[in-house]
């Protein structure tokens, strides 16, 4: 029997480990990363994790294997420091306490964005509720429920990944005997069924593809040195033969996926989005199309909610403004599919990429940005994301898989209003790594291109306004390199002259872009000198430091844009809309107003391709008005600042960055 954690001997039990074939579920869900831990591996530096795991298992006479692949799923073995995740979880084993990261509203509420971004009809910032604690479901409140288990403060379960780790086992335990499972079993695969309802999912399908991600880890085994220094191992366990079927007793409901558009490997069901029309003559929540054959879907962009599950539903239900196609959940990956794929959402405050575009929103509520993101989370929007750009034929880079952040504003008076999500703290590398296409080196020191590449974990700048304006951000691993007007650490950062009209300086503000550089991006090298190197960016030489010890960005090479001879300089634009001519009679036609900024002569841009002109007209409900109106005029996609921009095609020539 299991007592209490604060009295007990700890007793290691023998397991005897079944080996037969696997089930078909199981084996089908080919692992997005293959990690298999070497025979001959050299003795890491610090063991003391891997230790816990093994007392906690012994202890809550949870089979190792079991323990360690549901922690490598939750956050892949790391603590981060006691900091918490986007929904409120702590530590390896991810137990979570949402109740005090609630403070604000979901982010399509924040600021002055209109999420639809289209000039043409008036903008609405939509109103979202702050959900009360006691609204919170058992999936957000693991950790006190893991107190109570073991005996452990709260406290200790967030900041000691020992204690975490003895949680999470305690949790196990008492999910495998409400399972009705051989509690005392030794075999792993007689713990789906615990694995499955850990995961807090409340459908059959979310809660088998969360146990289903797991046994896929055991099978193949990890192996990997934490946040925290510590090596981790997991050996691999071929042929389990998990009891899936007992998925089936756990009560929970049938979710429906009959309409959704996902790949086979993730939980997915359909939760619509309303088309009503309401008021005098407006509408909402999103825009009938009928894509890809009157527009192409070139962009996929990526979200963080800043609000919890049930309120991000409840938002996009709301028939009276903000939309998007997925939500992904973070305590198991579930999806909940909003609308058809043909049809565009309002979620990027720019019209034309939403017309050519899929929303991807991620739970997330903190109002920490420093906050982390569960691997099971990363997974399955990795998998979401791989399916829609084979489906669509979109490329896997980032001036094509975009985050919130990196969605130009429409316009000059747009800019400031713009949203700054998914933050520093997405881990872009990972997130590719995941889509088989990790970022890396592709040319050598006369490629002329660079490719931002910070090893994540090691690379942690400094960041303010996490939780005070001002007040210094805990240190975290990120994906963002900071830029200088000179060579050096004291020199000021580059100016936004678009974020701040006024010629404001550039801060260390977490939500600050004005002078940042994020992985995956590419820039054309403007200069080096010694550990530090220059690129072109906002209209201006830009300097971040790169040393060879631990470099921010490897060589690459490829296209770049520069305007044609003869021009001084050429505008920069937000949005590639069609010229005045394009636009028939019955059409007001949509300006095509420069930003703020300038493309200098002899500076050059990496550029993601050519793209048509184009404008997806419909301020009505009536979709019988509804037309695409396309121009004479292409555009080239650049990477001019954080943020994508476009320029002419007439004004730039297309030169080799080498």
């Amino acid at each position: 029997m299991r007592g209490s954690a604060l009295a007990r001997d700890v007793t290691v039990r023998r397991r005897l480990f079944r080996t037969s074939g696997a089930v078909a579920s199981v084996a089908l869900l080919l692992p997005l990363v293959a990690a298999t831990p070497s025979s001959g591996s050299a003795p890491a530096p610090s063991e003391r994790l891997q230790r816990a795991f093994a007392a906690a298992a012994a202890e809550y006479e949870v089979p190792q294997s079991v323990l360690l692949g549901v922690s490598y799923l939750q956050s892949r073995w790391d603590a981060h420091g006691g900091a918490a995740s986007v929904s409120g979880g702590y530590g390896p084993m991810h137990l979570t306490d949402a109740r005090t990261a609630i403070e604000e509203a979901p982010h399509h509420s924040h600021g002055t964005e209109d999420a639809r971004g289209d000039t043409a009809r008036p903008a609405r910032v939509p109103e979202a509720k702050v959900p009360d604690a006691s609204e919170l479901p058992a999936r957000l409140k693991t950790l006190p429920r893991a107190a109570e288990l073991t005996g452990l403060t709260p406290e200790e379960l967030r900041t000691d990944p020992a204690a975490n780790v003895r949680g999470g086992a305690a949790l196990l335990a008492a999910a495998q005997r409400a399972s009705g499972a051989d509690a005392d079993s030794a075999d792993p695969a007689d713990w789906y069924a615990a694995v499955a309802k850990f995961s807090g999912a409340d459908d059959q399908a979310s809660a088998a593809s969360y146990a289903n991600e797991v046994f896929a880890v055991i099978r193949d085994g990890k192996e990997r040195t934490t946040d925290a220094g510590q090596h981790v191992a997991l050996t691999a366990t071929r042929g389990l033969t998990p009891d899936a079927g007992r998925v089936e007793k756990l009560g929970l409901r049938r979710a429906g996926a009959a309409a959704t558009d996902c790949p086979e490997t993730v939980s997915c069901e359909w939760v619509p989005a309303p088309y009503e029309e309401f008021g005098d003559k407006d509408y909402g929540n999103h825009d009938k199309a009928d894509r890809p054959n009157d527009q192409k879907i070139r962009y996929i962009v990526v979200h963080d909610t800043e609000g919890t599950w049930d309120t991000t539903l409840k938002l996009v239900q709301d028939p009276t403004y903000v939309s998007w196609q997925y939500t992904l959940r973070s305590t198991d990956g579930h999806i909940a599919q909003h609308l058809k794929l043909k049809d565009v959402g309002w979620h990027a405050g720019n019209w034309a990429i939403n017309s050519q575009s899929v929303g991807l929103e991620h739970e997330g509520f903190l109002t920490k940005p420093d906050a982390w993101y569960t691997e099971a989370m990363y997974r399955s929007s990795a998998r979401l994301v791989k399916y829609l750009a084979k489906r669509y034929d979109i490329p896997l880079d980032r001036q094509h898989v975009l985050g919130h952040d990196t969605v130009p504003g429409s316009t000059s008076s747009a800019i400031p209003g713009m949203h700054t999500d998914p933050g520093p703290y997405w881990d872009w590398q990972h997130y590719f790594t995941l889509m088989g296409k990790p970022f890396e080196r592709t040319a050598g020191a006369d490629g002329g291109l660079v490719t931002v590449l910070p090893e994540y974990g090691k690379h942690k700048p400094e960041f303010t306004g996490c939780t005070e304006a001002g007040e210094k951000c805990p240190a975290h691993g990120s994906s963002a390199v900071r830029l200088h007007t000179e060579p050096s650490d004291s020199a000021p950062l580059v100016k936004d002259v678009g974020l701040r009209p006024g010629g404001g300086d550039s801060t260390i503000g977490v939500n600050d872009l004005g002078s940042r550089l994020s992985t995956g991006q590419q820039y054309a090298v403007a200069e080096r000198k010694g550990d530090w190197t220059a690129v072109w960016y906002l209209g201006q030489k830009a300097w971040f430091k790169n040393p060879k010890a631990q470099p921010t960005a490897v060589d690459a090479t490829g296209p770049t844009i520069t305007p044609k001879d003869g021009a001084a300089d050429i505008p920069v634009y937000g949005r590639p809309y069609p010229e005045k001519a394009a636009y028939p009679s019955d059409i007001e036609p949509q300006p095509v107003s420069p930003l703020p900024y300038k493309l200098l002569k002899d500076q050059r841009y990496a550029t993601g391709g050519k793209v048509p002109a184009e404008y997806f007209y419909s301020p009505t409900f009536d979709t019988s008005t509804h037309k695409v109106v396309r121009g004479k005029d292409a555009y080239y996609e650049i990477q001019f600042g954080h943020r994508i921009a476009f320029v002419r095609a007439a004004d730039v020539r297309v030169v080799p960055s080498g």
